[in-house]
């Protein structure tokens, strides 16, 4: 499995993405040139097919050394994969398959990542007998991205949570630019964002600022 670098993590908003009015095809491109490191295909709405052709298309846009994963449906990533080997893996919830059973179905040179909201969720990533590569961690802040998100935890407790895991941790929900630098410096491998960028006026120049903030709080 090629390094895995989490530091700006867009995962995609397409009703952000073309409320700026642009596609999203575009605007992950544009993030890719400013400076992103890993992307997630997340469309709650999407059938199945609809989910294969954006991870298609994503891939044809998307740098070889920025990993792109799929949000829940181990399925579509089976099928994609079949077409870009290249694929980098799925990010699951907690309403997904089994941490074990995802493994399985990707197999070990895949990316697995899964959302945790508890401490509970927190201990049953580390103790899975399915290695997880990382957990993402939220929310940081109440976000409209997301509407069935927990409560938010703030900047301390994302890092207190952070601090009790084994692996790599990504913090999730309404990041803001200035929450990177402390983020990173408490620990965290990464930030998720989504409508941050996607909702930008220039994409590409606000994923350059959030790899800056991301590199100056790793540096921290």
């Amino acid at each position: 499995m090629r390094p895995l670098d989490l530091s700006v993590y867009l995962v995609t908003d397409a009703d952000a993405a073309g409320r700026a009015g642009r596609d999203l095809v575009a605007t992950v491109h544009a993030a890719a040139a400013g400076g992103i490191t890993a992307v997630q295909v997340r469309d709650k709405r999407a059938s199945a097919r609809e989910l294969l052709e954006l991870t298609l298309a994503l891939a044809r846009v998307v740098p070889p050394h920025v990993a792109l994963l799929i949000n829940d449906r181990v399925d579509v990533f089976c099928a994609a994969r079949r077409r870009v080997p290249s694929l980098a893996g799925v990010h699951i919830g907690q309403s997904d398959l089994p941490l074990v059973d995802v493994r399985a179905l990707v197999g070990a040179d895949a990316v697995v990542g899964v959302t945790a909201s508890t401490d509970e969720h927190l201990m049953a990533a580390a103790a899975s007998a399915a290695r997880v590569d990382y957990v993402g961690i939220g929310t940081v802040r109440a976000t409209a991205t997301k509407p069935d998100a927990p409560a938010p935890l703030g900047i301390d407790g994302i890092v207190r949570q952070a601090a009790s895991v084994g692996v790599p941790t990504v913090a999730i929900g309404g990041i803001r630019l200035d929450d990177v630098a402390p983020l990173r410096a408490g620990g965290l491998a990464g930030v998720a964002v989504a409508s941050a960028i996607c909702a930008a006026a220039d994409p590409a120049a606000t994923a350059q600022a959030f790899a800056a903030a991301a590199r100056t709080g790793a540096a921290a």
